[in-house]
Order: C-alpha cells, then sequence, then structure tokens
C-alpha cells in the first residue's frame, strides 16, 4: 500500500516549513504523504544565526561556562560537567540511551507528523541546531524514509524522550526505519539513508537534546484524531438527523431563536445544520400536527450536545495548533542584534520547561471527554430506534418479524460497549504523574497516554455512529412511501446502495464495516452536502 498518490502530491504546493502556520490539516496531508516539505531562507538563517551560539559556547572548550545539554549531562546528571572532546560522544550517548520505546511501533502517518513537528520547532531558531540537521528530517520526510518509534514508553516530560529518541536514532544511521514497498518493511537505517542517497549526521554540541525534547509525539497523535474527531462532528449531525426522521421526531427544538437565546457557537452550528437536513421533509410533514410536544434529549438536544463537543474541540484545535508553532526544547537559545555572531550579536541560553506535555495533555483529555459524548447520546438514539416501547411504531429491533428475527437487536449491544468502552478511556490521563530521573523530573503529564486514549474513543464514537445509521437506515425504510428531505435520501441511497434493507437475520458485522467506511472516506457527508450545507 502507497502513502499518498504521487499525482496528487505534485498538484498541492509544498509545506513551506518556516513560512506558513502549521495547521492540523497540512500536518495532515504531510503525514498522509500528500505535501512535499520545503525549509525556506527564513529558517535557514535562523538555524545559522543560533547555531552560531552554541559554537561559541562549545569553542570556549573546557573553559566555557557550563551550559545545560551542551556541556553537561543530563536530568538528575546536569551538574556533571563533561570535557570539550567528549562532547560528540555526549550527544550520541543522549540518544542511544533513551531509545528504550516498547511496544507496538506508532502508526507511519504517525511518524510522519512527528517528522515535520520536530522540523518546525527545531526551525524557529531556539534550539542551536545545524541548517544540515533539519535538511536531513525534511529529505526523509520528501523521500519517505520513516523511523521505526515504537509507542509505549513517554511520560510526556522532559517531552514525549524515549519516542524522540527513535525518531533521533535514525539520524544517525542506528536503528531501524520503515521504507515504502510492498507495504512497509523494516530495514536498518544506515542501509535506507543510503538507498536514499541521504547520508547520516554526525551529532554536534546540543543536537542530540534537541531532538529528544519536545511533546512531538502527543501533538503527532492528536492533531490527527482532532481531524477524525471534528469529522465525527458532522457525521452526528448527519446521524442524529436520520434518526429524528425515522422516529417521527419534531425540528422545532432548532428553532434559530432558542439557540440565539443561548448563543453558544457550537449550538447554533449543530442547529443549522439539523434544520438544512430536515428541511423539505416528507416525514416531518406528515406528523406535523400529530400533537406530540417534545422528543427524548436524546434528539430535542443534539444542537446542545453535540454542539459542546464541538466549541471543546475548538479549544482543543487552538492548543494543538500553538503547540505546533511553539519551542519545545531546552534550554533555549535567545540573540540580540543582527547579522553572524559578532561583537553585536548577544545570546543568552536559558533553560526552562518548554518541553512539558501538560498543556496538551489537559487538551486531549477534554477532547477525548467531549468527543466521547456523541457516541453516548448516538446509542440513546438507537435504543430509541430499537425499542418498541419508544420507537413511534416501528417494529420491535427494526425487524418485520421479530421473535423469529432479532434484527438490530445486537447492534445496540455492540454499540453500549463502545460507549463503556470509552468511559473507561475517557478518566482523564494528566492527573497522573511519576517521578522520574532520580527524581529531577518530579512531575510529567502523561500526554501520549491522553493522546491515545483519545484516539481509541474517536475510533469508537465513529462505528457507533456507523450502527445509528445502519439501523436509522433501517427505520426509514419502514416508514416508507415517506420519505426525509434530499440530503438525508441522498445519504440513505448511498447507503442502500452497498447495503440492502434487512428483511431477516444476517451477520451484521460486514453492514457495520462498509458504512463505517463510507464515513471514513467521506462519502456520506458528500452525499449529504451535495444538497444542503454541513459544517
Amino acid at each position: 500500500m502507497s502513502l499518498g498518490d504521487p499525482a496528487l502530491q505534485a498538484s498541492l504546493a509544498p509545506f513551506f516549513l518556516g513560512e506558513e502556520p502549521l495547521l492540523p490539516e497540512s500536518l495532515s496531508q504531510v503525514a498522509h504523504g500528500l505535501r512535499a516539505v520545503v525549509l525556506t531562507d527564513a529558517a535557514r538563517g535562523r538555524l545559522s544565526r543560533a547555531r552560531a551560539a552554541v559554537e561559541a559556547i562549545a569553542s570556549g572548550g573546557d573553559e566555557a561556562p557550563s551550559v545545560y545539554g551542551v556541556n553537561t549531562g543530563f536530568g538528575f546528571l546536569a551538574d556533571v560537567r563533561i570535557s570539550a572532546g567528549e562532547i560528540r560522544d555526549l550527544q550520541k550517548n543522549l540518544v542511544r540511551s533513551h531509545a528504550a520505546g516498547v511496544g507496538p511501533p506508532l502508526l507511519v502517518k504517525v511518524v510522519r507528523a512527528m517528522m515535520l513537528l520536530r522540523a518546525q520547532t527545531l526551525s524557529l531558531g531556539y534550539s542551536g541546531v545545524r541548517v544540515q540537521l533539519v535538511e536531513l528530517l525534511v529529505d526523509m520526510l520528501n523521500r519517505r524514509v520513516h523511523p521505526f518509534i515504537p509507542g509505549r514508553g513517554s511520560v510526556g516530560a522532559s517531552g514525549d524522550l524515549a519516542p524522540l529518541a527513535h525518531l533521533a536514532l535514525s539520524l544517525i544511521g542506528e536503528g531501524e526505519v520503515e521504507v515504502e514497498g510492498d507495504g512497509y518493511r523494516l530495514v536498518p537505517a544506515s542501509e535506507a539513508l543510503a538507498q536514499a542517497g541521504l547520508v547520516p549526521l554526525v551529532l554536534e554540541a546540543k543536537e542530540g537534546l534537541s531532538l529528544v525534547n519536545g511533546t512531538q509525539c502527543m501533538t503527532a497523535i492528536g492533531a490527527l484524531a482532532l481531524l477524525d474527531a471534528e469529522d465525527a462532528c458532522r457525521l452526528a449531525d448527519i446521524a442524529g438527523a436520520m434518526s429524528l426522521e425515522a422516529l417521527k421526531g419534531t425540528p422545532r427544538a432548532f428553532d434559530a431563536r432558542i439557540q440565539a437565546a443561548r448563543p453558544h457557537p457550537g449550538q447554533g452550528v449543530v442547529a443549522g445544520n439539523l434544520r438544512r437536513l430536515l428541511a423539505d421533509s416528507g416525514i416531518v410533514d406528515s406528523h406535523r400536527n400529530c400533537g406530540k410536544v417534545q422528543d427524548p434529549y436524546s434528539l430535542r438536544c443534539m444542537p446542545q450536545v453535540h454542539g459542546a463537543s464541538r466549541d471543546a474541540l475548538g479549544y482543543v484545535r487552538e492548543v494543538l495548533t500553538r503547540e505546533s508553532m511553539s519551542a519545545t526544547d531546552n534550554p533555549l537559545i535567545f540573540l540580540t542584534g543582527l547579522g553572524g555572531l559578532d561583537e553585536t550579536q548577544r545570546y543568552d541560553v536559558v533553560s526552562g520547561g518548554n518541553f512539558h506535555g501538560q498543556p496538551v495533555a489537559l487538551a486531549l483529555d477534554f477532547a477525548g471527554i467531549a468527543v466521547a459524548e456523541l457516541a453516548s447520546i448516538a446509542e440513546r438514539r438507537i435504543e430509541q430506534l430499537v425499542n418498541p416501547h419508544l420507537s413511534s411504531g416501528l417494529p420491535p429491533f427494526l425487524t418485520p418479524e421479530s421473535g423469529l428475527n432479532s434484527g438490530y437487536m445486537i447492534a445496540q449491544v455492540t454499540a453500549a460497549a463502545l460507549v463503556s468502552d470509552n468511559k473507561i478511556q475517557a478518566h482523564p490521563a494528566s492527573v497522573d504523574s511519576i517521578p522520574s530521573s532520580a527524581g529531577r523530573e518530579d512531575h510529567v503529564s502523561m500526554g501520549v497516554h491522553a493522546a491515545e486514549k483519545f484516539t481509541r474513543i474517536v475510533d469508537n464514537v465513529r462505528t457507533v455512529l456507523a450502527i445509528e445509521m445502519c439501523c436509522a437506515a433501517q427505520g426509514l425504510d419502514l416508514r416508507r412511501p415517506l420519505r426525509p428531505g434530499e440530503a438525508l435520501s441522498a445519504v440513505h441511497e448511498l447507503i442502500r446502495s452497498r447495503v440492502p434493507t434487512l428483511t431477516q437475520d444476517r451477520p451484521l458485522y460486514r453492514e457495520i464495516d462498509t458504512v463505517r467506511k463510507l464515513c471514513d472516506s467521506g462519502a456520506i457527508l458528500a452525499a449529504a452536502r451535495r444538497h444542503v450545507g454541513v459544517d
């Protein structure tokens, strides 16, 4: 399986590192191999000026003042002075010793996102690495040479040490990398770099430390999951509107005046989507004067619940975008003056804590909680559909011959299982901490744990929404000859082009998977958007 379409990559403008903001969309495009990366001249200039400061320190030899990570040990060993002749070994040993990750490897798209994020933070010019180090990262991205990175071992401070050390290991020609072929295969890094026409680095002062300090693993995982979560918000509106139609619910609760009286942004967006999706519905018209006053919360409160999730994810997007554009190294180099490092150029090397993952960890915990609610309320709509006491005349479990057939009985059970898994996964990781490095690193963020849990929750949510669409499509069949409006009719027809109406029991896993794939490919959203706007 190839990473990205070379023709599509050729049609998209490169990402100009150091010139444009690194938004989640750009990160995803590079992660999926759809855009090349170019290191700009402005970034090269920043890198060169900061590097001059590091070289001025290193050139002082054993008489130079102690600067963390340049001529000292790391962590608890920060007070141990390293001789000038051992500076290269210090950086190499740091990378080797910190490459202690375990478990299944990170997906290639996550590794590529990490590589871009690492190149981005270095290109800001606060780290003091050489231009050729960032050039090698960019070349590896463009030539699709991907470090093999075990997924477990980070506690989120001093950043994602173990995952980033595995990334750094490949730059010095050690460890393994994944290269494209028939799928992906592991080869020694030195061999892969040679085949790609690249030369491994010999790390100079501070460069090993600059590669392993930072939040690029948690940010990469979180940003990619965020895009899927934002898409799930739109799918939830479509699925919920289908369920409301099948249950003969009323759209009155989505009146714009109600939303204006409580003007949360997400609530207004969701209500607008629902009004458009339910417009010109034959089903709604058929019971407009039925006397029913209010629907259950899972239908009536979709703007409030779906909208709150959207607002939370908006905050998470802001945090991740800021983090993607931040310097997360330690120590940082601050320059004054212009030109090269001469008598007019001054610098300060300041130790701090920008590598700490707490801002990202908290945001990703919040994201997991927020998106889990989409599945929680969707499962309640599924229950409304399959439960004959709640479904406004639909047959038990949506099967015409219930008893002989169980219909969608266990589809609801599967959704409930995923919702319960989300409740476990939504427990925040960032409230945990465990000291490391002999107590020097005495509070950590657990940011990668938060990112991984968020990713799992998003996956569960998208499957629950696929189950809801299966059930809602069956409910719409059972309301015939009444039909929903054009947008939902198009979604229904798309589903029925792949999954037939359920007339007697069959294994349901295939259709759940089919509808999930329609969601993941963008086909469901595209079908609705051909007729109405879905924000």
